[in-house]
């Protein structure tokens, strides 16, 4: 599985949602600057993950968006679905039922399907944040947190 452009933007500015104090809405244009986005395509995919329940929008002079939930409660499966990602196999996929080797491989990317999506579905945004933050203090960076 590759994770397209739609699921890494969607990372980013969740990862960025998270960084607020209190999880105060922040604007989509500050958003964008702070992660080197395009501001339009960023509120079309923060509208996919609002109708998802994973943000909330806010009106109003310092309105915005907000996380929905804490870090820990939003798994990356939730969030990629949110976004039309798809970690299903291939479609029209069957083994042949006269070939035993091609019921093994089969049922091989079928266990294997589904250990992916457990594991999408296991590691939160909060897991993310602290898997970027131990890569930027390895780095030497620590006051700046672009993703």
């Amino acid at each position: 599985m590759k994770l397209t452009t739609r699921g890494h933007y969607s990372v980013k500015a969740l990862l960025d949602l998270s960084l607020q104090p209190g999880y105060q809405p922040i604007s989509v244009k500050m958003i964008a600057q702070r992660q080197d986005l395009p501001a339009p395509y960023l509120e079309k995919l923060l509208i996919e993950m609002r109708r998802a329940g994973i943000v909330n929008s806010v009106r109003g002079a310092k309105g915005g968006y907000q996380l929905a939930a804490k870090p820990e409660q939003i798994s990356l499966g939730k969030i990629l679905e949110a976004v039309g990602e798809t970690i299903e196999p291939l479609p029209n996929q069957f083994a042949d039922r006269n070939l035993p080797e091609d019921w093994v491989t089969f049922s091989l990317w079928r266990r294997l399907h589904q250990k992916l999506k457990e594991a999408l579905y296991g590691i939160t945004l909060a897991d993310l944040y602290y898997d970027a933050r131990s890569w930027q203090a390895a780095q030497g960076e620590e006051n700046n947190f672009v993703v």
